[in-house]
């Protein structure tokens, strides 16, 4: 048996994702790789230069749509149990850029998800929502240019949830997701109804949409492009694209950051001081010895310090290139070094963000419908 064989891969949006190997996820999926997709894709954002985005379903009708000027929307969205996190600040930035790049932007607070996956209740998710958008606001999102929005309060949502039902079997929902309890069945249908909410006509019709996600999501995309076309005719739905980032490594050295392990990650929202003492504790791919990594270098690959930088917190491509090649690999700085500076970039930007967020949070509050408590 090959070592290629033996890697595992397990995709599940409502438990634990497990990817050894992203080439296998073409072959297992008929996920499409992203980047013979670059040359043709304007002012690509680092994830996409870096093969963080490393795979799509139907982008090149996004990019038609973006080269010839055409109408399009974005959807994404949250799940408010919590604070922002490294995994949503991706998101988050995707979907900026696609608004950006002119479309219209759909982002969903999904409080139903928050009650049926980690039962969460309505009462506490709102008051998780306002700190959510205020980020998401902070971060570049145009309100004018967008549509933000509760599950539990978006009729239209839970009105399409109602009318797919009729068109999916509970055979369907235990081969896509396992056997769930009802409710988990409930949310996907949902968050089809969310994916397909920018093609309503009361949002302009049919149109291109393409849904920036992890690849843990992928199970949704599926069964709603499933749905797509089996509501073709009532409502000439476009199958929804979209588009898939690698999942970071936790601060523990873990193959993805989770809640459930409070010094593995990092919110937006934690102060300054904490957020350095999680880094300074961090797993790396360094040697035993200060003297042993000098001589033979230390291992990026598998270092969450690197992968903060990667993904996140290094703007120059070329900067990236000489942490990993000439300053790690050849052990030309000591992890500790390492830790130091990037202490420094991550604690500026926590600031600055925080910063930008208070001055959001009253108009959080009003595009949520939630009064100040």
């Amino acid at each position: 048996m090959s070592l290629d064989s033996m890697k595992k891969t397990k995709i599940d949006p409502f438990g634990a994702t497990l990817i050894e190997d992203y080439e296998r996820l073409y072959k297992e999926f008929g996920i499409q790789p992203f980047k013979h997709l670059l040359p043709k894709t304007p002012n690509p954002l680092a994830a996409m230069r870096r093969g963080l985005i490393f795979g799509h379903r139907n982008f090149e009708r996004i990019l038609n749509a973006m080269s010839e000027h055409e109408e399009f929307a974005v959807m994404s969205g949250i799940k408010p149990t919590g604070e922002f996190h490294l995994g949503t600040l991706m998101t988050a930035r995707e979907v900026i850029y696609f608004q950006q790049q002119g479309a219209t932007a759909f982002y969903c607070v999904a409080d139903i998800e928050a009650y049926e996956d980690n039962n969460i209740p309505f009462e506490k998710s709102e008051k998780i929502a306002v700190g959510n958008v205020a980020d998401l606001l902070a971060l570049g999102f145009d309100p004018k240019k967008g549509y933000i929005y509760r599950q539990s309060k978006e009729e239209r949502v839970k009105n399409l949830a109602i009318i797919f039902s009729r068109g999916v079997t509970l055979a369907t929902m235990k081969a896509i997701y396992g056997e769930r309890h009802m409710g988990l069945y409930l949310s996907a249908l949902i968050q089809a109804g969310d994916i397909l909410l920018p093609q309503l006509k009361d949002f302009g019709g049919p149109k291109p949409t393409v849904v920036p996600v992890g690849v843990d999501q992928d199970p949704h995309l599926r069964l709603t492009r499933d749905i797509a076309f089996k509501f073709r005719k009532k409502y000439n739905f476009i199958p929804p694209s979209s588009m898939y980032h690698k999942l970071i490594k936790a601060l523990d050295g873990s193959p993805k950051m989770s809640k459930r392990s409070p010094m593995g990650y990092f919110t937006l929202e934690e102060k300054p001081k904490i957020i350095a003492k999680k880094i300074s504790n961090a797993f790396t791919g360094g040697c035993p010895t200060a003297e042993e990594q000098r001589r033979l270098g230390a291992n990026p690959d598998i270092c969450p310090i690197y992968d903060l930088c990667l993904f996140h917190f290094y703007e120059k491509d070329e900067d990236l290139v000489t942490l990993y090649n000439e300053e790690c690999r050849e052990g030309k700085i000591l992890c500790g070094e390492c830790k130091n500076r990037l202490i420094e970039i991550v604690t500026n930007f926590v600031t600055n963000h925080q910063q930008k967020r208070s001055e959001y949070i009253n108009q959080a509050r009003e595009i949520l419908g939630i009064k100040k408590y």
